[in-house]
């Protein structure tokens, strides 16, 4: 709300209303009785006519200023509560993001077990490939094949979380994927440990 220009226009209803009251004759004397049931005179019907529209003019001078400042303030709650939603989405966003890197990471770390355990499993079955039996090289191979496919189900799990993140519903996880990947890669260590004791 600008107060000078309310200030001013208050000096001015003022002034006015001084410059009406000199204008009914300050140096005449007050009317009688019997004159003030007649009615006022035209001077001071004048003033007064002066003086509600003067009032009349602030009024609606101030309940535009308030309008104005009743819609600035509205532009601005509505710009805050634009910018706060704004940032609660950035923020589910980068939530989302830190869940889905936490997630595959995880599952890279799968994959980076079941291709380690894979060549260990392939490089003690070439050392003692003279030694082994059938029993054994068969376990082995079980072992092979369940390492191969949990690192391929942690690949297919990292796909799916990468996908999640751009979506805005749903939780990010693996899914199944992951879970198998797991517990494939579990299976595949168990069978190369067994077809070492065979």
């Amino acid at each position: 709300m600008n107060f000078a220009r309310l200030a001013k226009a208050f000096d001015t209803v003022a002034l006015l209303s001084e410059a009406a009251r000199r204008f009914r004759a300050p140096d005449a004397p007050h009317p009688s009785a019997d004159t003030a049931l007649k009615g006022s005179s035209p001077p001071a019907a004048l003033a007064g006519q002066v003086e509600a529209r003067l009032t009349g003019v602030l009024v609606a001078a101030l309940k535009e200023a308030f309008a104005r400042d009743h819609a600035r303030l509205e532009l601005e709650r509505a710009q805050l509560d634009d910018q706060r939603r704004r940032a609660e989405d950035a923020l589910r966003a980068e939530l989302r993001r830190q869940a889905a890197d936490r997630e595959v990471a995880s599952l890279r770390l799968v994959a980076g077990t079941a291709l380690g355990g894979w060549i260990a499993a392939v490089a003690m079955m070439v050392v003692r490939l003279e030694t082994a039996t059938v029993l054994s090289r068969g376990v082995s191979a079980i072992g092979w094949v369940l390492l191969l496919a949990a690192m391929a189900a942690a690949f297919m799990a990292q796909a799916r979380v990468s996908a999640s993140v751009a979506g805005l519903s749903g939780p990010v996880e693996a899914g199944r994927a992951g879970t198998a990947a797991l517990w494939l890669l579990l299976g595949g260590l168990a069978c190369a440990a067994i077809a070492l004791l065979l």
